[in-house]
């Protein structure tokens, strides 16, 4: 089969197109039929060797598989054919994949493959960091940096679901008009103005009371400035590379809280806790009240040009490669 390997920690370039053995399903495992893969910001990450605990070249990334069930491991209560997405550890970026049965989601209905593969990291990300770890009630204001990129437009969709007033962060005025047509009340160009500034003069001066921040860097500390008091920043991500820390003193006197949320461990030591949010997202997905952005499509043997155009913040929505 044709898969994506990483040779070598570094640029995009060490990505390459190899033929590599049909993987087979071990017990409680499936086999997927590939037929789009989610390309994540942690996907580069761990190709430049920055992802903590990350896996070591030569592997085979992505983390989001979508397809058709086309064989099941022992003790495995699926049928080949059923349509499916599935988070996976690594493996995706090929024409099959093998996922643990307890990672698979349906398709939901109406959804397309391309859609499906951009479903479960970025909504479930959003969801837990607004409502099961930042505890998001309506009428609260939210920031979201990067309102416009695969978790940015969930989150701007469901904080406006949840009638909160949304700030958000983009780099365009294409991304800025993306995220208000969203739902966001606030598009901030980052680019050209200081987020911090307009959230204090927005607010008069009361700031927001959760912020979704995944950048690290100057970016932490200035969402952290435009928390009001009792405020509460999710960070879920280190785009820029550079990791930011706090002082202890000013959560003390500001009454701030940050929290850590990162989707892989969550699932692996409290499932139910993330997965408690699937009914709700898949309704909302069929019914048409939330939708999957996606915002580039690239074939498996452009997986060199998909990361670099993500690298390069091109992107808007998800961006999927199609096997």
């Amino acid at each position: 089969m044709d898969a994506i390997e990483v040779t070598a920690y570094g640029n995009a370039d060490v990505l390459e197109v190899t033929d590599r053995e049909v993987p087979d399903p071990g017990p409680g495992e499936v086999r997927i039929a590939v037929e789009a893969a989610g390309i994540n910001y942690a996907d580069v990450m761990q190709r430049r060797g920055l992802y903590p605990g990350g896996p070591k070249p030569p592997y085979v990334p992505g983390m989001e598989a979508a397809g058709t069930i086309d064989a099941v491991g022992e003790g495995v209560d699926r049928e080949p054919g059923e349509r499916v997405v599935a988070i996976v550890d690594r493996g995706g970026y090929a024409e099959y994949a093998v996922a643990n049965e307890r990672t698979l989601f349906p398709i939901p209905e109406g959804m397309s493959v391309e859609e499906a593969a951009g479903f479960p990291i970025q909504h479930l990300t959003a969801h837990s960091c607004l409502f099961g770890w930042g505890g998001l009630e309506a009428g609260e204001r939210v920031l979201i940096q990067a309102a416009a990129g695969g978790v940015g437009t969930a989150a701007v969709q469901l904080a406006d679901r949840a009638d909160a007033e949304v700030f958000g962060t983009a780099s365009s005025e294409a991304k800025l008009d993306l995220a208000a047509n969203l739902g966001c009340d606030h598009p901030i160009e980052y680019t050209a103005e200081d987020f911090a500034a307009v959230i204090e003069a927005e607010t008069d001066g009361e700031g927001v009371d959760l912020v979704l921040e995944s950048v690290g860097d100057d970016v932490f500390e200035r969402s952290l400035d435009s928390l009001a008091h009792f405020g509460r920043l999710v960070t879920y991500g280190v785009a820029s590379g550079i990791p930011a820390a706090v002082e202890n003193r000013r959560l003390l006197f500001e009454n701030k809280s940050v929290i850590g949320f990162h989707l892989g461990n969550a699932m692996r030591h409290d499932p139910e806790r993330v997965v408690a949010a699937i009914p709700d997202l898949t309704a909302a997905l069929s019914s048409g009240d939330l939708e999957v952005i996606v915002g580039e499509t690239f074939p498996l043997t452009e997986t060199v040009e998909a990361h670099r155009f993500l690298e390069e913040r091109k992107s808007t929505g998800k961006v999927v490669l199609l096997p």
